[in-house]
């Protein structure tokens, strides 16, 4: 009974707060990975892009400059995958010891906040970090996939095998490269997350700057222009 006593306190603009977040996030990710032709995202632009390197890399020769490439695609998955652990390791702690949150939120607000209410917002802040590491684990796999695609690609470019491995090979380097870039997303609505420790309305602010960063880096953003004008 104590537990719910505890969960009264978050009122309907709680649950309408974070509903909002929660929502903004898979609402974000369905435009940037499924945007209009007419305005493609920084994402789609770049998966064109993956699927001329293929191309090109059948008739590179050699193909250091290729494996080099996914190497260090790899190794940026692996540091945000260890960045995740870390983040997800001081989420935890912090969860386990709130007094320093007390001493912020007796600050802030007059009404003595139960350690539940603050585990279950730093719960929020976890499950997207959890997400997120997820995400770059599979993605470092994915890559590794990648690899050994682009290592079955024949030298010789007239093999007909070596067009469609390397269509493979790009098509399993976007697959990677998405879910990297929905890691990363849930890094940046787990910063956003944070803000629910000062209360529902520095969420909804929180939440919205998040989604406008995000939607701004996909769709109005100077990396975007400049692959238009090379699409163009």
């Amino acid at each position: 009974m104590q537990i719910l006593d505890h969960m009264a306190l978050l009122g309907p603009l709680d649950w309408a707060a974070t509903g909002a977040l929660i929502t903004a996030w898979f609402v974000i990710g369905w435009m940037i990975e499924h945007p209009g032709r007419k305005r493609p995202s920084v994402t789609i632009l770049m998966s064109e892009r993956r699927r001329d390197w293929m191309k090109v890399f059948v008739t590179r020769e050699p193909r250091i400059f290729d494996s080099q490439i996914l190497a260090s695609l790899r190794q940026g998955t692996s540091f945000f995958a260890s960045t995740c652990l870390l983040a997800v390791g001081g989420v935890l702690a912090l969860a386990g010891n709130t007094e320093p949150l007390r001493g912020v939120a007796a600050e802030v607000t007059e009404m003595a906040v139960p350690v539940l209410i603050f585990q279950l917002k730093l719960g929020l802040v976890a499950l997207f970090l959890t997400n997120a590491f997820l995400k770059f684990v599979w993605a470092n796999r994915v890559f590794g996939y990648c690899a050994v695609m682009m290592a079955s690609v024949p030298n010789d470019p007239a093999d007909p095998i070596a067009y469609p491995r390397a269509a493979q090979a790009a098509e399993l380097n976007i697959r990677a490269a998405i879910n990297f870039n929905r890691g990363l997303r849930a890094m940046y609505f787990a910063l956003g997350a944070l803000a629910w420790l000062l209360g529902p309305i520095a969420l909804m602010i929180a939440t919205t700057v998040v989604v406008w960063v995000v939607w701004s880096r996909e769709f109005a953003s100077l990396p975007r222009s400049i692959l238009l004008k090379d699409a163009s």
